[in-house]
């Protein structure tokens, strides 16, 4: 079963409760001074405009601990280019609490070509500039020159994807832990409510940080092994190198563990006699039984995983196996001499917490401060509702798992009609649309695994790949009633869904789809494919295109019985690891022959800590067990390659049109540029550029009535 976890409400109040609610939290001291502060209890320090909404990490982590009794200031997009403005709310009493922002601060800042995006969605007017490179590390360093003895308490999603060694994209090179780069006391990651309630009491009870090394969901640097530990190996966990080798008279227990698949009983009960610490290791034979609960696994240290990629793929495996909080062993990873030790993953929030998180008194618009500017992020979700949180998907380019988990946490009924009603009578502009009912996928409340037991113990990093597990319930009802009961609220005109729709769960309630396609559809609904050969899907674990299709037959069955005239708008990703030039070819065809043009694409953008990226840096593939001669992988780094992948998602822009043609030619498909209606490009640009006179609505992805006819020749063409 799943371990028990102390409630966030079980704390007592700390005893600055009694200053109240305030009514947005200081980011400045003549602010404290209206709430008769003297000084912060704790201070968060962000790369975003501050938003007193629920969907900015901020403003849940502020009220949360503000609802603890705590007193909290907030330090939104300081000039970092010294420590100024670092103090300008004062020592904290506790600790700072240090986040990049709602997004990892290199891809907020470069888009998936390295270029330097000249906008920021969470900073006013969506000009860019707000916060450094690496935010977390520069944050810190600022914060320390502030207040030296101050602790320093580190998270967000930044933190979260780089709390072990890991692959850097921009640097393109193996960077060490965060942690360590950071020179923070401690790293919180994932969703972190428990953790910051227990560490911020902790804290107020004089309770050194250092000594907090049993907080689940933390990393910090470990000197010593703690006594009763029992290490293990991580190539006892998956091996990747030769099987049985011989063993060494001459090596330690430790490296003799590593060598046989092993492990060490550590014990710590002798002093020498100046009272110093003896750690001992005491091998123990491959197949002994070990309490998990107390066993700690030790992955390839950074240098080895910088220098062998194989090394590093091993290391993801490892870490992606030890992700469920039900089963998961700590992990111990050697920094350049320093041992970062991460604590099992925390234990989800309940329903009644989820409501509790979702309830408190935000003001749901931006800061005063930022009156008269936009914040596009804010704008952008304003009306909408995130129900749920986690996905159990398991799809390998995305990190929604590694930082929320599988395991769905869901509100209930009654928190979700509850915020529908707070957007209704407070939030400006409202004018009867919900933008979204939804969270990190559309359709994924209250599924789960149908037995705790069978839950906890699962170590499989999908519940939908390669199909459906038989211990998934998929039913939809509760989500269904969900929508039925929002649509009767009062002032309530419309309620739509933007958050991507896993389809191959929906295929499986047709009640759900008709449900969706008749009420809640804009005219357009965007689902993801991703792409249409199974090379790619396979390393994406997404399903097969076939489920698209068998999806596309209810949505349009639905539509049709409604008297709607809606489109389906699949989104698909380039250049993935495992993607051949001749995959992509055969989308564009796929493309061309469904009638999609597509005017905006993504190219596969390899963030911290994911499988595909541990895909893309190695050329192996971490979803099966990893060694010397285990499977190698096509990767796409040059940048011209990715950018001709791109270019053929837009087969029909007449500015790629050479590029697709040299490639056609080069692969021996000449047939494939014509006019006939299975060319993918026209003999001549020019037909490219007369069609793209005649389309003049615009989208993400462009649904065409026709797809691609070449033109009539002119007489001119004709002549020559």
């Amino acid at each position: 079963m799943m371990p028990l976890a102390e409630p966030l409400s079980a704390y007592p109040k700390y005893w600055a409760e009694c200053y109240g609610t305030a009514p947005f939290l200081p980011t400045t001291r003549a602010e404290m001074d209206a709430l008769g502060w003297d000084s912060c209890d704790i201070i968060i320090v962000t790369g975003d405009a501050y938003v007193d909404h629920p969907s900015f990490g901020m403003a849940v982590i502020g009220r949360l601990l503000e609802k603890q009794g705590f007193r909290v200031g907030i330090i939104d997009q300081p000039d970092w280019k010294n420590a100024d403005d670092f103090s300008t709310l004062g020592q904290p009493n506790l600790f700072f609490g240090i986040a990049a922002g709602n997004m990892d601060s290199m891809i907020n800042r470069y888009t998936a070509d390295k270029r330097i995006r000249s906008d920021d969605a969470y900073s006013p007017d969506d000009k860019a500039g707000h916060r450094p490179d690496r935010a977390v590390i520069v944050y810190t360093q600022r914060c320390k020159e502030a207040y030296p003895e101050t602790p320093l308490v580190v998270g967000s999603i930044e933190a979260s994807l780089r709390r072990i060694a890991h692959y850097d994209y921009w640097d393109d090179e193996v960077r060490r832990s965060i942690l360590i780069d950071s020179q923070a006391d401690i790293l919180l990651y994932g969703n972190a409510e428990r953790a910051l309630a227990e560490l911020a009491h902790r804290l107020s009870m004089n309770e050194k940080i250092g000594d907090m090394t049993d907080i689940r969901g933390t990393a910090f640097v470990r000197d010593t092994l703690p006594n009763g530990w029992t290490l293990i190996d991580s190539t006892r966990v998956d091996r990747p190198g030769k099987i049985d080798p011989h063993n060494n008279p001459y090596q330690s227990d430790e490296e003799l563990a590593a060598a046989t698949g092993g492990k060490c009983q550590i014990s710590s009960d002798k002093k020498t006699h100046d009272g110093s610490q003896v750690v001992t290791l005491n091998f123990l034979p491959k197949h002994s039984k070990t309490e998990r609960a107390k066993t700690v696994i030790r992955v390839p240290s950074y240098k080895k995983v910088k220098s062998d990629p194989v090394l590093y793929a091993h290391a993801s495996r490892v870490l992606h196996l030890e992700t469920n909080p039900g089963n998961a062993r700590a992990l111990i990873q050697n920094n350049d001499g320093k041992d970062v030790w991460l604590n099992p993953p925390p234990i989800p929030l309940s329903t009644e917490e989820m409501d509790e998180v979702f309830g408190l008194p935000y003001q749901r618009v931006p800061h005063p401060k930022y009156e008269g500017q936009r914040i596009p992020a804010y704008e952008m979700i304003r009306f909408s509702i995130n129900i749920m949180r986690g996905c159990f998907g398991g799809c390998t380019f995305c990190s929604i798992t590694e930082h929320e988990g599988r395991i769905i946490q869901n509100r209930s009924e009654q928190s979700v009609l509850q915020e529908i009603e707070n957007i209704r009578d407070k939030t400006p502009g409202f004018t009867g649309t919900i933008s979204d009912l939804g969270g990190p996928t559309a359709n994924m409340y209250r599924l789960a695994c149908k037995d705790p037991k069978i839950e906890a113990a699962c170590r499989l990093p999908s519940c939908v790949y390669p199909g459906i597990c038989e211990n998934l319930n998929t039913d939809h009802d509760p989500l269904i009633k969900l929508y039925k009961k929002a649509r009767k609220i009062k002032g309530v005109k419309r309620i739509l869904i933007a958050s991507g729709l896993r389809y191959d769960l929906a295929v499986e309630s047709p009640e759900y789809v008709e449900e969706l396609v008749t009420h809640h559809v804009g005219g357009y609904l965007k689902i993801a494919p991703e792409h249409t050969e199974q090379a790619p899907l396979s390393k994406m674990m997404k399903p097969g295109i076939g489920s698209y299709e068998r999806f596309k037959t209810l949505f349009e069955k639905f539509t049709k019985k409604a008297g709607k005239k809606q489109y389906l708008i699949p989104y698909f990703i380039a250049a993935h690891p495992g993607t051949e030039d001749e995959d992509m070819v055969n989308l564009a065809l796929w493309l061309k022959k469904n009638k999609f043009q597509a005017d905006q694409v993504q190219t596969f953008y390899p963030s911290p800590m994911a499988t595909a990226t541990a895909m893309y840096h190695t050329g192996r593939n971490p979803l099966k067990g990893v060694s010397y001669k285990s499977e190698k992988i096509n990767t796409v780094k040059k940048l011209e390659q990715r950018r001709l992948h791109k270019a053929l998602l837009r087969y029909h822009d007449a500015g790629n049109w050479k590029v697709i043609k040299d490639l056609l030619l080069k692969m021996g498909k000449k047939n494939l540029i014509g006019d006939g209606p299975n060319c993918l490009i026209p003999s001549s640009p020019n037909d490219h550029k007369s069609r793209s006179k005649q389309s003049t609505q615009k989208f993400i992805t462009k649904h065409t009535k026709q797809g691609y006819k070449p033109l009539k020749k002119t007489f001119r063409q004709k002549k020559r």
